[in-house]
Order: structure tokens, then C-alpha cells, then sequence
């Protein structure tokens, strides 16, 4: 979800970036993501990262591509909820403003 100019004065109360989003809620594979973030964070040193393709492909197995942007939403969430961060460069960003390639770290 991208911030808005609109949601300006009311960014931390925004949940859903529309009524479509609302309506979808989250499914499945959603929760299955966040698990798998969590797992492979886990797994690994403290301060070690891992990137949502990581999450998306041990979900996936062979159709990973299509869960990307679902593995990143799901590493926005699992921010949004103070458990993990999303790094850029090695440095700490905004979740709402990262493009490109992200990692996912354990707070």
C-alpha cells in the first residue's frame, strides 16, 4: 500500500487502500507468508535478513513469481505489527514508501 496525499492527517488509522482490499481481507496463503517470514527469520542469526522471494518460493514452490508482491505485503504487515523491519541499503525504511527490492529482518 502506497501512502496518499489524502491520508495525510489520518495515515496511522488506514488499514485498506480501498474497499476491494477491505473486502478481501486476508486469505490463506496471506497468513502462510507471514509464517514463512517468520520461520526463515527464525532460522537465522540475529540481524540476518532474508527478502520476500525467500518467504514467497517456500510457499510457492514452483509458482513463487506470482506471490512477490503478496510476500511483501505480508512483510509490511508483519512491520505494521512491530515483529520484523524492511531494510533498504542496510538501512531501516518506511514500509509504505519502499520500492524496489527489499529485506525483511527480526526487530
Amino acid at each position: 500500500m502506497q501512502w496518499r496525499k489524502k491520508w495525510e492527517r489520518s495515515w496511522d488509522e488506514v488499514r485498506h487502500c480501498s474497499t476491494a482490499c477491505r473486502r478481501r481481507g486476508l486469505k490463506p496463503v496471506d497468513q502462510a507468508l507471514q509464517s514463512a517470514i517468520e520461520e526463515l527469520l527464525s532460522e537465522l542469526p540475529r540481524g540476518s535478513s532474508i527478502g520476500p522471494d525467500d518467504a514467497a518460493q517456500l510457499v510457492g514452490g514452483a509458482d513463487w513469481e506470482t506471490l512477490t508482491e503478496p510476500a511483501r505485503a505480508a512483510a509490511r504487515r508483519l512491520t505494521a505489527a512491530g515483529r520484523t523491519e524492511i531494510m533498504q541499503g542496510g538501512r531501516v525504511v518506511d514500509p509504505s514508501t519502499a520500492k524496489g527490492p527489499i529485506l525483511i529482518r527480526l526487530t
